[in-house]
């Protein structure tokens, strides 16, 4: 069902225009919510991965271009679509590739049930940046870690952005609300918090890697992971740096350490 649109102020498709993303998340349905997801392949990624489209706002080139197979594959998804002008001055920005599917968010798993079989997964705390939690989840994805959990002041994995900047991992790796790091403790991982400190040991140090569940800790730029975090962690882990540099991208930092600590890490060893 495709309808053109000739106004920004259509009802219809203010879930693309006018309302925010915690408005998305939170008023049209309180329960789940909706996402927005960008571009013909990541919309693939989100369909293969059993997420419910609700609506697409799609470039009228696309419609038998690009988001062909997905309007196929979706035959009940009302598609609005309309010139690339009109679209970019109703979303505020040029689409990429000229897609945009609304889609329904999945209630959130348990922190038990993510971490089941899991034995290397990142914490990443209070980072507000879209583009490094889209980052870090495609090194997660990327490098074998097989879940991620978020403090309730980290952004949302499923803002716009960080999706586009994932390619769509954010779909792929495990992940859920993170609220007592008393959770990790009990379910057996020892914490690696990333931060700067007398007592720290480097991301190279063996006994990190001897851990058969280990959950790596990830701060934000500026402020770092607070110090509490840092004094209940059963490790404080640093990347050796040279030329006076003492710290990296939130994002570079999460790669170098998803690389060194599943690197070697069997994945027969058997869980405690």
């Amino acid at each position: 069902m495709t309808y053109e649109i000739s106004s920004i102020h259509d009802e219809r498709i203010a879930m693309f225009a006018s309302m925010t993303e915690a408005e998305l998340r939170n008023r049209l349905n309180s329960e789940q919510g909706i996402f927005i997801a960008e571009s013909p392949k990541v919309i693939r990624v989100a369909l293969d991965a059993g997420y419910e489209p609700l609506a697409m706002l799609c470039e009228q080139k696309h419609i038998d271009g690009d988001a062909a197979d997905i309007i196929s594959r979706c035959p009940e998804m009302p598609v609005y679509t309309g010139n690339r002008e009109l679209l970019s001055r109703l979303t505020g920005y040029t689409l990429t590739r000229g897609v945009l599917c609304a889609m329904r968010r999945k209630p959130a798993p348990s922190v038990e049930d993510i971490l089941k079989d899991a034995r290397r997964v990142c914490v990443i705390d209070a980072v507000c940046d879209t583009t490094n939690i889209g980052a870090i989840f495609r090194s997660a994805a990327a490098l074998g870690i097989d879940a991620v959990l978020l403090t309730r002041s980290a952004c949302d994995p499923l803002n716009r952005r960080s999706i586009r900047v994932s390619m769509g991992t954010v779909f792929l790796v495990p992940w859920t609300w993170l609220d007592d790091y008393r959770q990790l403790h009990d379910l057996g991982f020892k914490t690696a918090a990333m931060a700067l400190s007398d007592n720290s040991i480097t991301l190279s140090d063996p006994t990190l890697k001897a851990q058969p569940r280990l959950a790596i800790i990830m701060g934000t730029e500026g402020d770092g992971l607070p110090q509490k975090t840092i004094e209940d962690a059963d490790f404080v882990v640093r990347i050796p740096m040279y030329h006076q540099v003492d710290s990296l991208n939130v994002a570079a930092a999460a790669a170098v350490a998803f690389w060194e600590l599943t690197k070697s890490f069997s994945s027969s060893s058997p869980l405690p």
